[in-house]
């Protein structure tokens, strides 16, 4: 009877896998259309009822409330055993789990993590299906030894912002002629998500809902294959791997062997179908927070492949006169997908061996220069400890005190100093430790200048403050929760001190300017009963708010989430001023306009909409800049311009000039400068004199006429020598101004842009780049040479208003915790 009922659970097996239809055979548009977002959704939930070999697994959802899910692909019988499958594999590399070490590879296969980049989720569907198809022998044998975690859209709400688009302007006819508007996507465009961040440049920083979401099953998974699916301009041909250098010095041998195997499998199948392709060119292994590198941080063989496509619509005539079409697209995709899990089954082998050798040689012979980093307790720490927490990166707090020495990440110098209660501590030896030593090590080296991204991330320069980096373990008593103060007794409250130290401190100052209380900030350092008040921190004084019937209670709620905070008893200072005095001004609670729209940066606006709703949790309007006109000012006393083009008429411009002087407050970033650069009123000019414009004329000048001897081949490289992807670069600060209020003794930016502007005349330039300034990361030498006493952040006053000048962009991408804080001040402080 036994064998009979498996027998016929067989027999119904086979019967229900041999149904098994095709995305086109569900979709009545598939390949020729791209798919809306509940149609793939509901194609893998197809799969799901009719095959015994696919388990879904959701895993979140996104700002929007798209869901976001994957899918484990495998035998019957594997998924049987997934769970145990999953710790043993964890168990074996030292990552946790229990039981047995699995002879399984496990391979994640990523898709559509830039929405406007369709054919990856539409391959997504043809992959699947391929795995899964009872009449494909060879998956079938692959799958004996795989494990196939399969995420069809890391971006459901920018995938369907395209594709609903797409939708309302195509017609039944192709139109693969480029001027026809579906090869046109409109502003903001579908790539990035809600908050129109990239979410292939967030995997280490996890910033969006999306990553943090995403990565918590990463981690539980941690695969030894990943392979990152994208697309490009659509006359390129198809990318794979090997990858171009830059490769970071951590990427391994065997990771670099695999790539070769890639490589040479690939080939084979696209040389039969005659398909271009090319590698080890644009795509380098460099930066740690993509999909293929940082996945090779956590041991795996991380890779991006792509596909020529990025705004080619339905179909588009190519250069060479051929019509690329979507079903292209997903057969490219699909033929380079398939050979990601036939390699890794006929590398089976090799890969298991490399990926629990990682974790073992990564903590018996650590690759960086350091063994433990220490960072000083501040406001900061909370985010700090989050961002290890989501990257899986023990640490600890330092539970007593000791003199030690180690490299001083602010001064760049081997100093004296001493660790202190609650100071994070950070060792390299764990598991996570290359990652550990990726994020935090204070010089990566790079093989080539050509890079794609940004070239230096630490950190401690990332969280300002004071960090040190230790060449060897540290003994020191430490704890898993910092320890906070008691609080001191106090025979009445006369106000409530608040340090301003992070964005703890900015969420309550929104929430009390959200309240109608009253608060006011220091503008000297002063002292009072076991309170040191340094500038910039918060007092509220209960005289200032007698509308509150139940003052103590209100701030309690308020201050329940900031533990830092501290009762005054008195408005008598032992020393500095009083806080009746005029050293602590009331803060005016901003008014907020943000301009979006077409010819502002997406990316840019996105990063302050995502800080001004989720990190300050504070009211913004936004209105499309050819909306401008209709905007009554008077409504506002901030407005915000994110990087960008703005192409305002003089009328507009006029406007602007009368809220500035009529008491706004206007924060230009980056491009958006250019409305107020060389005109009258302003002191925006890129130099300082006509001769200090003359002089550098001069040396451009020069450097022409030395190119007039370079070979043609060298152009891009010198390129370069004007240019910065991204790099660190060293600040001094007017720490009097509110400007720099909380940063410390000095400021490190990451510099994205070539663009600079000598010290202002008759403006606070409050952040600056000294003469001799240091830097970390490459910067062409050109550019080099000109950045010494430029201005990072200046303060212009005009009429009862002032413009703010931001040269970088203090929020990019969300993990410059630093810049988010003098952000805070340009909004919140400088009144």
């Amino acid at each position: 009877m036994k064998y009979f009922l498996a027998a016929i659970l067989l027999f119904f097996s086979i019967v229900l896998n041999a149904q098994l239809k095709s995305p086109e055979g569900i979709l009545h548009d598939y390949g020729s259309h791209v798919s809306y977002y509940h149609q793939l959704e509901s194609y893998f939930t197809y799969l799901t009822q009719n095959s015994d070999m696919i388990k879904p697994q959701p895993y979140g959802q996104t700002y929007e409330g798209r869901g976001l899910n994957a899918y484990i692909i495998s035998t019957p019988e594997n998924l049987k055993n997934i769970d145990a499958i999953r710790n043993g594999h964890l168990n074996a590399a030292g990552l946790g789990g229990s039981g047995a070490a699995p002879d399984k590879i496990i391979v994640w296969l990523s898709f559509n993590v830039h929405g406007n980049e369709p054919a990856a989720a539409e391959s997504a569907m043809n992959v699947a299906y391929e795995l899964l198809n009872p009449d494909n022998a060879d998956t079938k044998e692959w799958l004996q030894n795989v494990v196939i975690i399969l995420a069809p859209c890391l971006n459901p709400d920018g995938y369907s912002r395209y594709g609903n688009w797409l939708h309302t302007v195509t017609g039944k006819e192709l139109h693969p002629g480029r001027t026809d508007r579906e090869h046109m996507e409109p502003w903001p465009g579908g790539r990035e998500n809600h908050y129109q961040y990239d979410l292939n440049r967030d995997w280490a920083w996890q910033v969006q809902a999306e990553t943090q979401q995403r990565m918590v099953l990463y981690n539980q998974w941690m695969p030894m294959v990943h392979a990152d699916v994208h697309e490009m301009g659509y006359n390129d041909p198809y990318f794979f791997p090997p990858p171009a250098e830059p490769m970071h010095d951590f990427i391994t041998k065997g990771q670099k062997d695999f790539y070769e195997a890639i490589g040479q499998m690939a080939s084979k199948k696209f040389d039969k179908n005659g398909w271009g392709y090319y590698t080890r060119e644009i795509f380098d292994l460099f930066y740690p927070s993509y999909g293929d590198t940082y996945p090779c941080f956590n041991g795996a063989v991380g890779m991006t492949f792509e596909q020529g496509g990025i705004g080619a619509g339905r179909a588009v005539e190519l250069d060479n006169g051929k019509v690329l079409t979507l079903q292209d697209r997903i057969d490219h995709h699909t033929a380079a997908m398939l050979t990601v899990v036939e390699t890794a089954a006929w590398k089976k082998d090799m890969l298991i061996r490399n990926f629990r050798n990682y974790f073992k040689e990564s903590r018996e012979k650590p690759k960086g220069k350091y063994k433990t980093y220490v960072i000083k307790s501040s406001g900061k720490s909370p985010e700090l400890a989050q961002l290890l927490t989501r990257n899986k990166i023990a640490f600890a707090y330092a539970d007593e005190t000791k003199k030690t020495e180690g490299y001083h990440y602010q001064t760049d110098r081997e100093d004296d100093f001493t660790i202190e209660l609650n100071d994070i501590i950070v060792s390299a030896d764990q598991p996570k430790a290359v990652l550990t030593q990726v994020l935090f090590e204070p010089v990566q080296r790079l093989s080539d200048s050509l890079s794609y991204d940004i070239t230096a991330w630490d950190i401690p320069h990332a969280y300002g403050g004071d960090g040190y980096a230790l060449k060897r373990d540290l003994n020191i008593k430490t704890r898993t929760q910092p320890k906070f103060k008691g609080k001191f007794e106090n025979e009445g409250v006369y106000a409530y001190y608040i340090p301003w130290n992070g964005r703890g401190s900015v969420r309550v100052l929104s929430q009390l300017h959200g309240s109608k209380i009253k608060v006011r900030s220091a503008r000297k350092e002063s002292l009072f009963r076991g309170i040191k008040v340094h500038m910039g921190d918060l007092i509220v004084l209960k005289g200032d708010n007698p509308h509150l019937t139940a003052f103590e209670q209100t701030m309690s709620v308020m201050l329940d989430g900031k533990p830092d905070y501290e009762v005054i008893e008195s408005g008598y200072s032992l020393s500095g001023g009083d806080l009746g005095g005029e050293g602590y001004p009331l803060l005016k609670a901003p008014d907020v306009l943000l301009l979006s729209g077409s010819g502002v940066n997406s990316t840019d606006f996105g990063q302050v909409w995502f800080y001004m709703d989720e990190i300050a949790g504070y009211p913004v309007s936004i209105v499309d800049v050819q909306n401008i006109g209709r905007v009554a000012f008077g409504d506002f006393n901030t407005i915000i311009l994110a990087n960008g083009y703005y192409s305002l008429s003089d009328a507009d411009k006029g406007r602007i000039d009368t809220f500035i002087n009529n008491g706004g407050k206007v924060i230009a970033q980056g491009n958006a400068m250019d409305i107020f650069e060389d005109r009258a009123g302003y002191s925006l000019k890129h130099f300082a004199t006509e001769s200090d414009e003359a002089a550098d004329q001069q040396r451009d000048a020069d450097e022409a006429l030395d190119a007039r001897y370079y070979n043609y081949d060298s152009f891009v490289r010198r390129e370069l020598s004007s240019s910065v992807s991204g790099a660190i670069i060293e600040n001094r600060l007017d720490k009097t101004h509110p400007l720099s209020y909380g940063l410390g003794n000095g400021y490190y930016s990451l510099k994205t842009s070539a663009s600079h502007y000598q010290l202002l005349k008759d403006a606070f330039n409050v952040i600056y780049v000294p003469k001799d300034y240091k830097s970390f990361g490459f910067i062409g030498s050109s550019l080099k040479r000109k950045l010494g006493n430029t201005v990072t952040f200046a303060v212009e006053p005009k009429g009862e208003g002032q413009v703010i000048y931001m040269v970088d962009n203090p929020l990019f991408r969300g993990f410059w915790e630093n810049g988010n804080l003098l952000f805070s001040n340009a909004l919140f402080q400088v009144n």
